[in-house]
């Protein structure tokens, strides 16, 4: 079985493939702190703990990460404790066939690059991939399969956390649909602003890069994916397609492009 580990800023996503399909799948926060040591007690415990893997042995790894202390220690854990499986750590060098057309490709995070693959994979060119996570990017992807550009906005949590901090009587809310968009009480208004205020952000500016991606803005297939893309899916007109393990698969095709 592969494991596929993405490790973003807040969580850390783990999937456990069997073949094309993702069997066992965990969600942890990242923390910084966590030494090689550490991750591995984290990690054994979740293998441990799932009735689908008793008497099965994880045979190969995959692993991204937007935080690089995380990703030394990750590095470290596979080499302590499962040194005698393949692993493969999305950097520079690993071969994804995703052609990155940036003024400095370094800049891109592997997480996008690795969702641009798996999106080309499952949907085809051109396509624009919306990640809602720390932050909510919008990755563009042309009909050759090349990453061409992005556009970066803060998260729904950072912004819901954010608004909390600045606001006297404003305070946390659960995020969940409003009865409707003109709330009548303070708790549903800021449900309506949080959620209907996304989904316009992520049409105006899908609106906006369609124009430039293709000549028929709708040969343009909107992919969303993230944690928190449940809250604005159904919201959001311009979102086509939801893989809510996008990411993932695109490790796993990375994993096959170097492992084998």
């Amino acid at each position: 079985m592969l494991l596929a580990i993405d490790v973003g800023n807040t969580h850390t996503v783990l999937g456990l493939f069997e073949g094309e399909d993702v069997i066992e799948h965990w969600r942890i926060a990242t923390d910084a702190r966590r030494t090689a040591d550490e991750i591995a007690v984290v990690l054994q415990g979740l293998l441990g703990q799932s009735p689908l893997l008793k008497g099965t042995d994880v045979n190969g790894i995959v692993i991204c990460s937007t935080v690089p202390s995380v990703l030394n220690e990750m590095r470290e854990m596979c080499r302590r404790y499962y040194g005698d499986v393949t692993a493969v750590i999305v950097e520079p060098g690993v071969r994804t066939g995703v052609p990155v057309r940036m003024d400095n490709p370094k800049e891109v995070g592997s997480d996008r690059i690795v969702n641009a693959l798996a999106a080309i994979q499952l949907y085809g060119g051109p396509c624009v991939i919306v990640d809602f996570g720390t932050a909510t990017s919008f990755d563009a992807v042309s009909a050759k399969g090349e990453y061409v550009g992005a556009v970066t906005a803060p998260g729904i949590q950072i912004s819901v956390d954010a608004l909390a901090a600045a606001g006297a009587q404003l305070h946390k809310v659960e995020l969940v649909r409003p009865r409707s968009v003109i709330a009548k009480n303070t708790v549903e208004a800021l449900q309506a602003g949080i959620i209907y205020g996304f989904a316009g952000q992520v049409d105006g500016i899908v609106e906006r890069m369609a124009a430039e991606l293709a000549a028929n803005p709708d040969d343009v297939t909107v992919v969303a994916t993230g944690s928190a893309a449940p809250l604005v899916v159904g919201e959001a007109r311009s979102i086509d397609m939801h893989e809510p393990w996008l990411t993932l698969i695109g490790l796993r095709l990375i994993y096959h492009r170097n492992a084998t």
